[in-house]
């Protein structure tokens, strides 16, 4: 069935999952067919949610987390291929990217107004000891994973919205859908084209003035990830620091605004952004530019903007 008729327009349903604001859209000329196509899309989701979730005691993360340093775990075939691309990403970032991160004590960074002070080097080291992508032990044959350190944990928050999002897609995609966008919480991934037959496109917010488009991009058949500061941040001795983590130091990272990555699949464009933010422009930029299908927009924290070598931005 081909979604796309003289009488297209965009159905749209916005809803919280996984702990997000997600916001599915498909165009159809058929407003019923449309909200069943979201149904199942939201379905997928969910039942993904339901995998990773840490919010739940029976989740397969959380079954990993309570036997580290004791036992393995028997886990899906879908949560095993996540966490192996999960540890590529860390190999490929040298571990600015790591799903290990959960072990980090919250108490230490409290990102809002009354943070006056960051901990000091050996409490923040000290707190991020355990975050070591390494210590995570895959075995393909038994379809098991072990987390080597009592007291490690696993955690999906950097890689699970783009996953759910690239799902979301390709269930819609086989139900019809020859248009849409899935936006989970601002990592979102598109295909097709709008009603009127031009590209899907973005705006990227100016940082210090959020409803501003700072300049525009053609996405369709893309996703695009953003991380930045400008939601969470802290300012000590009139310096911003980013809610961003840097997991070798414990300390947040400074001087980057926000990082956009664009490529085809969310959840890669998803984990990318935030190790770029870790790494800094130079480095960051030069992983960018050595992948293939990847592009990179970095606002700094004086609003300079910087490109990968393969994007051409009019702003």
């Amino acid at each position: 069935m081909t979604a796309i008729g003289s009488g297209a327009t965009v159905h749209q349903r916005v809803l919280k999952l996984m702990g997000n604001r997600f916001e599915i859209s498909v165009v159809g000329d058929d407003g019923q067919w449309a909200a069943k196509c979201i149904d199942q899309a939201v379905a997928e989701i969910s039942r993904i949610e339901k995998l990773l979730t840490t919010f739940s005691d029976d989740s397969q993360t959380n079954q990993i987390n309570a036997a580290a340093g004791i036992k393995p775990v028997k886990i899906d075939h879908e949560v095993f291929q996540l966490i192996q691309r999960s540890l590529r990403i860390s190999e490929l970032t040298q571990g600015a990217f790591d799903i290990t991160y959960g072990s980090i004590d919250k108490s230490l960074w409290n990102f809002d107004v009354n943070m006056k002070s960051l901990p000091n080097a050996e409490t923040a080291r000290n707190a991020v000891r355990l975050i070591n992508y390494k210590n995570v032990i895959m075995d393909s044959d038994h379809m098991t994973v072990m987390l080597k350190e009592k007291g490690m944990r696993i955690g999906f928050g950097g890689i699970g919205k783009g996953y759910a999002a690239d799902r979301a897609k390709a269930i819609l995609q086989q139900n019809g859908v020859n248009s849409g966008i899935v936006n989970a919480a601002g990592d979102l991934i598109t295909w097709g084209t709008q009603p009127n037959g031009k590209p899907w496109t973005i705006a990227i917010a100016d940082p210090n003035k959020q409803m501003t488009p700072f300049s525009t991009l053609n996405i369709s058949d893309m996703a695009i990830a953003t991380s930045g500061n400008y939601e969470k941040y802290a300012v000590i001795n009139g310096k911003k620091y980013s809610h961003t983590i840097d997991p070798k130091t414990g300390l947040p990272v400074t001087g980057i605004k926000s990082v956009s990555i664009i490529c085809p699949s969310a959840e890669f464009a998803d984990a990318m952004a935030t190790p770029v933010t870790v790494m800094g422009i130079s480095v960051g930029l030069d992983l960018v530019n050595q992948l293939q299908q990847l592009a990179c927009v970095i606002i700094d924290d004086n609003n300079r903007l910087y490109t990968s070598s393969n994007i051409n931005i009019k702003n």
